[in-house]
């Protein structure tokens, strides 16, 4: 269910030169941001949490996960080069687990790596805020693949639909409207970093078996989901 191949072509489409700015420079600012605050006002769990909730887990992740996740598979799908892809002796959900794995290790590296790193360097991960948060991360990275990795399968504009879900929903209507908060793979995420770190202060609005259930729902959904279209996209063009 992997293709070594397929995932090859991937990384190197998610990893050229003008995704790999963005995917360089949102982790980058990151770090920058906590040894900042580390050298104006030290070490302090609140901030740590702040910085790595308020900024790294609601606004990095999920648009690292829009750019890994329809990444993968949008631009060969819009540029009718997916067409040479499928015309392989592959299976369709061989393709799509492949480019699931891939925008899954991009995301994780792009995003969980650094939100380590910057926790440690906010607070020297006291409370056991920067494991936890990483933790929130890996969680956060599997279901935005799987979902953003759907988005780019079904729409040509998936990268618009994808910011709407990360900028809009989870980070506009998450904070304003508290029954919007259940549907959000931030709120999923936290729930996990809960547990990991009970003493941190930091909360989640959804339960962690809730959250844990709704997680592997979605990322196993998504990808049946775009395994299926995919089928549906060979169909039409050998029609």
């Amino acid at each position: 269910m992997y293709d070594p191949t397929v995932a090859r072509l991937t990384y190197r489409a998610l990893l050229g030169r003008r995704r790999a700015l963005i995917l360089f420079a949102l982790p980058a600012l990151l770090l920058l941001i906590s040894v900042a605050i580390r050298l104006l006002t030290g070490a302090d769990d609140e901030v740590a949490t702040e910085v790595l909730g308020g900024f790294a887990l609601a606004t990095m992740v999920p648009l690292i996960g829009v750019i890994a996740g329809t990444g993968a598979i949008g631009p060969e799908i819009d540029d009718g080069s997916i067409v040479y892809l499928l015309a392989k002796p592959l299976k369709r959900p061989t393709i799509i687990l492949t480019k699931l794995t891939v925008a899954i290790a991009v995301t994780m590296v792009f995003s969980a790596v650094p939100m380590l790193a910057a926790g440690f360097i906010l607070n020297g991960n006291s409370g056991q805020i920067a494991v936890a948060y990483a933790v929130a991360a890996v969680a956060a990275s599997v279901a935005y693949s799987a979902v953003f990795l759907l988005l780019g399968t079904v729409s040509r504009h998936a990268v618009v639909f994808g910011l709407i879900y990360a900028l809009i929903w989870e980070a506009l209507f998450g904070s304003l409207v508290a029954g919007a908060r259940t549907l959000s793979v931030q709120q999923w995420a936290l729930a996990l970093a809960e547990r990991t770190a009970p003493d941190a202060g930091i909360t989640s609005d959804v339960g962690l078996t809730t959250a844990a259930v709704l997680l592997a729902v979605v990322t196993v959904a998504g990808t049946w989901y775009a395994g299926r279209k995919l089928r549906t996209l060979t169909l039409a063009g050998e029609e």
